[in-house]
């Protein structure tokens, strides 16, 4: 595989115009850098902009404005035949009459690249997708997750320097999709290629970035680790639209530093501080429905629904005119609470996340 290489967003903007007339801004002055053999997810709901910004970067689409650089060339208005980069698409994009061998070979062959070095390099993309043994298979012969992988072994074969993901796991179910979800991220990481990959699925992206890019509206609303992204959103729509988040407000009566006390309803925990309000001020914050502590004697509420998924028991709480969401783990250790019985909690003072306003 060739060196890792490191692609910039600069300004990016793409703009349509509607039969009306009308000018849709998809994706609008995007900054983005994705570090070399770095794995991001572009990371929100339909019309948000990432399939737009994705398109532009393998060249289906021409930029309004701005630029796209694949190492150091500004691949802004290139064809994608002159870009460095490989799709993997969501429908497998194979072909029918073709077997798993001819179908990866087909790029290379293309190239008219000597027989010998055609077969050295398929056979080791197949050893390395533990493939040998469907060689032979034509697409209509394999599962789902099978044609997927052929998809990725013809992307990867190219030896590009970046790969290119269209929501290439939709088309599984469940169980397989987090197979495939694995073994994608494994394959990466093995040949570290850089890797752009577009997602709708929230745990999709938890589970296979280094970092996440949240879109709405076509602009970036955070960049960060799954972590971060998580524990840290910046606003009231990343901390909605990663996990479940109750968002509530309280009153900050005393800052320190790091450190500010947070008055709820009357009850007072010191938490982190993560904006730049001060004592007196009056914040939205998050907290986890996880995050909450069973038990504890700071608030009591009449449960309003509950229900046992297994691993974890999941209740709501009606209080101060709001539905809190909270989550049990582990909940065959505990005594469970029903509908119409009170339940008592506290929250967990260092995972109380103050939002951006």
């Amino acid at each position: 595989m060739k060196d890792k290489i490191k692609v910039e967003l600069r300004n990016l903007t793409k703009t349509f115009v509607t039969n009306k007339n009308d000018q849709v801004r998809a994706v609008d002055n995007v900054n983005l850098t994705i570090n070399p053999g770095e794995f991001v997810c572009l990371l929100g709901p339909s019309g948000c902009g990432k399939t737009t910004t994705l398109r532009m970067l393998a060249g289906f689409e021409i930029p309004t404005s701005g630029e796209i650089f694949i190492g150091d060339r500004n691949v802004a208005n290139l064809t994608p035949d002159k870009r460095d980069t490989a799709m993997v698409f969501q429908n497998y994009a194979l072909f029918p009459h073709l077997n798993v061998y001819d179908n990866i070979a087909y790029g290379l062959k293309l190239q008219k690249l000597p027989k010998a070095e055609i077969r050295e390099r398929v056979d080791k993309i197949l050893k390395l997708m533990k493939m040998e043994d469907f060689a032979l298979r034509v697409p209509s012969e394999m599962s789902g997750g099978q044609q997927q992988r052929v998809s990725l072994a013809r992307a990867l074969i190219m030896e590009s320097g970046v790969l290119l993901f269209d929501e290439p796991l939709s088309n599984l179910d469940a169980k397989l999709r987090i197979h495939m979800r694995d073994e994608i991220r494994k394959i990466q990481k093995q040949v570290g290629i850089s890797s752009i990959y577009v997602t709708h699925d929230q745990e999709e992206a938890m589970g296979l970035s280094d970092k996440i890019v949240i879109m709405r509206d076509g602009t970036i609303q955070q960049v960060g680790s799954p972590r971060e992204i998580y524990q840290k959103p910046v606003n009231e729509f990343v901390a909605q639209f990663i996990g479940r988040a109750n968002i509530l407000e309280g009153t900050i009566v005393a800052d320190n530093k790091d450190r500010v006390s947070l008055d709820i309803h009357g009850v007072v925990y010191e938490t982190e501080r993560t904006t730049g309000h001060g004592a007196g001020d009056r914040v939205k914050f998050m907290i986890r429905p996880e995050s909450f502590l069973i038990g504890g004697k700071d608030f009591t509420a009449p449960v309003t629904k509950s229900v046992f998924m297994g691993s974890h028991h999941e209740y709501e709480v009606e209080l101060f005119g709001k539905i809190f969401e909270i989550s049990e783990n582990n909940p065959m250790r505990k005594v469970t609470i029903d509908v119409g019985e009170n339940l008592s909690f506290s929250m967990d003072p260092n995972s109380i996340h103050i939002l951006e306003q």
